[in-house]
């Protein structure tokens, strides 16, 4: 059995490397990596594969920087020759990105099987393009792995059963790569604090919205003054802040790597972020968190207390960090599958003939 693995994002290849270990077990499975070079950084060099134990890619397309619609279009002309050679039995895709949707688009108009791995989330927010890609790769994918219920129960509320594919709830392998790469020994960040935030700010939403910025600054800046806030800073967005002409007086680092943030969730008191992936995280570290948007995807962390959304609003960003030190929610209960989605994805791919 031959499976080609389609990924573009940094998040994509960790999920991928939890699935890979489990696929390596059996030996009558190859498998072949395609990075579409969708986001690429020094983090994507020869250090990051061996410290993060993940395969090397065995095609490397280098298309970045462009046009959704020019991005997009490449990576599937691009796909679909490599497809056509290697001839596999399955495409797998990860998550909501332009490489998630060209690969899914590829594959399945040359008749190969999809999985869609994270399928049936939805923000409901058709300005994202993330929700595009989502709807439309589990569409015209076969196999839709679903880390929660709510996912499964999405794709039943938009008729799903009546559509020639299987929905399986697989859980989350995001929660069986933090548990794998979480007995690994991070390069510790040397903070002088024993109670901090960890604190994310990346979404353009916030970063490119010059008001909404200057606001979460001046919501940081006072929540700092009473509980150190560390913030991982991506030089795009230091370069807004700098712009704005606003003084940030928190603890600012630079950009972390995997390891060394899964260091800085086990040590924080509290999660700040307007990250995706980082709110499931600071689930699986027994973190509470405030989401510093209006919508989530991982609407389960807000049902189960775990996590609180705030507009971007000063007053409502402190009083929901308030909220969230006093909150002490159950975080016992099973919402990702305790770390055996990439056990469960596995025993139904090898049941494809």
């Amino acid at each position: 059995m031959k499976i080609i693995t389609i990924v573009g994002a940094r998040p994509q290849f960790i999920k991928a490397a939890a699935l890979s270990r489990e696929i390596a077990k059996h030996k009558k499975i190859e498998e072949i990596i395609i990075h579409t070079g969708q986001h690429f950084d020094e983090n994507m060099s020869e250090v990051f594969f061996r410290e993060m134990e993940i395969p090397k890619p065995k095609y490397n397309l280098a298309i970045n920087s462009l046009n959704h619609g020019a991005m997009t279009g490449r990576m599937l002309e691009g796909i679909e020759e490599i497809l056509l050679k290697e001839k596999p039995n399955l495409v797998i895709v990860y998550g909501d990105t332009n490489s998630t949707l060209a690969g899914a688009l590829a594959a399945k108009k040359i008749h190969i099987k999809v999985a869609h791995i994270e399928a049936g989330l939805r923000s409901f927010n058709m300005e994202m393009p993330e929700e595009i890609n989502r709807i439309l790769t589990d569409r015209i994918s076969d196999l839709l792995f679903c880390p929660t219920q709510t996912a499964v129960d999405n794709l039943k509320n938009e008729g799903y059963e009546n559509i020639a594919c299987k929905i399986f709830r697989s859980g989350d392998v995001m929660q069986d790569a933090a548990n794998y790469y979480a007995l690994k020994s991070g390069e510790k960040r040397n903070i002088e604090y024993n109670n901090f935030i960890l604190c994310t700010l990346h979404r353009a939403e916030n970063t490119d919205d010059s008001k909404k910025l200057a606001v979460i600054i001046e919501a940081l800046n006072e929540i700092h003054k009473t509980t150190p806030v560390v913030l991982p800073l991506h030089p795009r967005t230091k370069k807004k802040i700098i712009d704005l002409n606003i003084a940030l007086k928190v603890k600012i680092i630079d950009p972390v790597g995997y390891l060394e943030m899964i260091d800085l969730l086990k040590r924080c008191s509290l999660v700040m972020t307007d990250s995706g992936g980082l709110q499931k995280e600071a689930y699986f570290f027994q973190k509470n968190c405030v989401t510093l948007r209006d919508q989530t995807e991982w609407v389960e962390l807000i049902t189960n207390e775990v996590n609180i959304l705030t507009k971007i609003d000063k007053e409502q960003i402190i009083n929901s960090v308030k909220i969230m030190q006093e909150r002490k929610p159950n975080f016992s209960i099973d919402l990702y599958g305790n770390g055996k989605a990439c056990e469960n994805i596995l025993n139904e791919l090898l049941k494809i003939n």
